[in-house]
């Protein structure tokens, strides 16, 4: 794969026919917003494992004129969603009416972008493509069907309509295999007829809180017409060359900043050597300490995560305690997710970078009947405990994996990017981030390269340090020596996330990358 170039817009997606739909919204005229917005639905059709309009997301967003802002389309726990409700249980749910438990706040979040006077696309044409992709059919992938196939025994007997649209066969749906969903089609639909604002409180609110009355999930039409999109500042944070912006928790996209403004502090004069590797492996640690004990519904925490980021001497006592030849002692204790990390920039200066998730893949496993609509399980994060940290609380918003990264550099670049991966989403931006600012790689080689993981990611369990094929071989034997649990991996794996990025150039034009872990590809005009 090679790095993708464009005089007038791009736009990247971890499925080509989503990028492809953001690309022709621009050359339609739409703006860098707009583009996410039809990629965004085109993916909850083409990539229903990973993501879904039953998910939240949250967006990023760099104008023209320098502003940068922030959108989180996050929903909170169901107003009856308390302790009584998961009497006798351990632990919430990670499947079933039980894990479908807050509200879906990803169309909420289309809805606040979409508020920009710039946006004058019809939301019919955002959604065209989705709509024409769900009704004629798409062809599944590879990694869909593999998917499809790993998840079907614990997915088809729950309530809903799993099993008749993902398995219309009566068996998992197979590489090659036509895959339709009238339901959603009919869903979208609506949505560009009645507006966005029906998933909350129209007609369409009135088809999702009776499925889910049915089915058993605890949230009510009450719980959807209470929920509304958020405009937090986001969190920011300054290195050597640029300033680095992402979304405040219940995000961890401030452990995705303190990684990168620690190691700016290391010694690490190449990339893929010893001192990068283990300089952003040990950043990722100290950053994670932090996360799991302050990230998460800001209503609880008086963490102030902005003034540690901009505190200078703060993050310098941080770096210090990073052993530039010694691995500190892990695991701790480690986050699911499953995600779709998309982004566009257009020729109006505008980059966007936007994420949505439904958490693990085909979320709560609840398909709406009525409306097509799988629904998150992102709720199942709660704990089952009286206070604290993540405590399950009606309102509260659970602690998010997703979080969207954007860079302005001084030199006039801006640049969007991200992945899907739990775990892996801090430490995959740092890789691909630091290959392409700091050590000046090209942005496909920076994505491409073989990546580590600290932790459990998507598809996988363990808490080891893995690696890919393809680092220098002494690199594996250093890491270990140095204390690190190495794990190889073989090859390029999805279990390292789907990245992408774009990038504005400084002149105008444009660059964008997918991973060719994904089914995605970047599409410029």
């Amino acid at each position: 794969m090679k790095t993708v170039t464009a005089r007038n817009g791009i736009a990247t997606a971890p499925h080509f026919l989503a990028a492809q739909a953001g690309r022709d919204v621009l050359a339609d005229g739409g703006s860098a917003v707009e583009a996410c917005v039809a990629i965004a639905a085109t993916l909850a059709v083409v990539y229903p494992h990973m993501t879904a309009i039953g998910g939240d997301g949250f967006w990023v967003i760099r104008e023209p004129d320098g502003t940068v802002h922030s959108i989180h389309g996050c929903g909170g726990a169901a107003a009856t969603a308390d302790l009584s409700l998961y009497a006798g249980l351990e632990a919430v749910p990670t499947r079933g009416p039980l894990a479908a438990n807050t509200v879906a706040g990803t169309i909420s979040g289309w809805a606040a972008a979409l508020e920009a006077d710039y946006c004058t696309l019809p939301l019919e044409r955002l959604l065209r493509d989705a709509i024409t992709h769900a009704e004629i059919g798409l062809t599944v992938t590879k990694g869909g069907a593999a998917i499809a196939a790993g998840k079907g025994d614990e997915l088809r007997g729950q309530p809903g309509a799993y099993a008749a649209t993902f398995e219309p066969e009566g068996r998992p749906l197979a590489e090659g295999d036509t895959l339709r969903l009238p339901a959603l089609a009919e869903t979208l639909r609506k949505l560009a007829a009645n507006g966005l604002q029906d998933f909350y409180t129209g007609e369409l609110a009135a088809l999702i809180a009776a499925d889910l009355e049915a089915l058993g999930s605890p949230v009510s039409a009450a719980d959807l017409a209470a929920h509304t999109a958020t405009r937090p500042d986001p969190l920011h944070t300054r290195i050597g060359g640029a300033t680095l912006y992402n979304a405040t928790p219940p995000t961890q996209g401030f452990a995705s900043l303190l990684i990168l403004a620690l190691f700016d502090r290391l010694k690490a004069d190449a990339p893929e050597g010893f001192d990068h590797v283990h300089g952003l492996v040990e950043a990722t640690k100290q950053a994670f300490l932090l996360r799991d004990v302050h990230v998460g519904d800001p209503a609880y925490t008086d963490f102030d995560f902005q003034a540690l980021l901009s505190d200078p001497a703060a993050l310098d006592e941080l770096a210090a305690r990073i052993d530039p030849a010694k691995a500190l002692e892990w695991p701790q204790p480690p986050q699911w997710g499953d995600t779709c990390w998309f982004g566009a920039a257009d020729a109006e200066g505008r980059v966007v970078s936007c994420i949505q998730s439904t958490y693990f893949e085909f979320g709560s496993g609840l398909v709406l009947p009525q409306t097509g609509i799988t629904w998150q399980n992102r709720g199942s994060s709660f704990r089952l405990a009286e206070s604290g940290w993540n405590a399950l609380k009606p309102g509260r918003k659970p602690f998010h994996t997703l979080n969207p990264a954007l860079a302005v550099f001084e030199d006039g670049r801006v640049m969007a990017y991200g992945t899907m991966g739990g775990e892996g989403q801090p430490q995959t931006q740092a890789a691909l981030f630091t290959r392409y600012a700091r050590f000046g790689m090209d942005l496909q080689d920076a994505i491409s390269a073989p990546r580590w993981l600290l932790g459990r990611t998507w598809g996988d369990v363990t808490t080891s340090l893995k690696l890919e094929d393809g680092f220098d071989e002494a690199l594996y034997g250093q890491l270990a020596e140095a204390g690190h649990d190495v794990e190889r991996v073989g090859g390029l794996t999805a279990t390292m996330g789907h990245a992408g990025a774009v990038v504005r150039l400084a002149g105008g034009s444009f660059e964008g990358a997918s991973d060719p872990r994904s089914d995605g590809e970047a599409a410029g005009w």
